[in-house]
This record gives structure tokens, C-alpha cells and sequence, in this order.
């Protein structure tokens, strides 16, 4: 389970346009296809099938950059 406050309920394109990120870039970044983010995009962060779910919700949440060297 993923501790965000919420962050479950809002849909993948909405945390997605949150962060800046087009679906493009957000499948780049996750190395899946466009049309994969696509079909997820109005669903809820917790209702995205587990594997694609752990890859997608720190870049979504924005923990992802916790990780980057400055």
C-alpha cells in the first residue's frame, strides 16, 4: 500500500499533469509504451494493476526525485 494521503484517490493523469509530465516523457521515463499510460490515464492510482503500479507511483508522487544527485 502506498502512503500518500490521498494521492490514491486522484486519477494517473491528474497526479500525471501534476508533476509536468506528458505521457510521452512519463513513458520514457518508466520504459513502457505511450499507449500503455494512455489506457491508464482515467483510472485511479489504486486501481492500476499492481507491477505497473510500484514503477508508476514514485514518479507520480514525486519521490522519484529524492533519488537524482545535485
Amino acid at each position: 500500500m502506498i502512503l500518500g494521503f490521498g494521492k490514491n484517490k486522484k486519477t494517473v493523469k491528474e497526479l500525471r499533469k501534476n508533476q509536468g509530465l506528458t505521457a510521452k516523457e512519463l513513458a520514457e521515463m518508466l520504459k513502457v509504451d505511450t499507449i500503455d499510460i494512455l489506457k491508464i490515464d482515467d483510472l485511479q492510482l489504486g486501481d492500476v494493476p499492481e507491477p505497473l503500479r510500484t514503477k508508476i507511483a514514485p514518479v507520480l508522487t514525486g519521490k522519484y526525485m529524492d533519488k537524482i544527485p545535485w
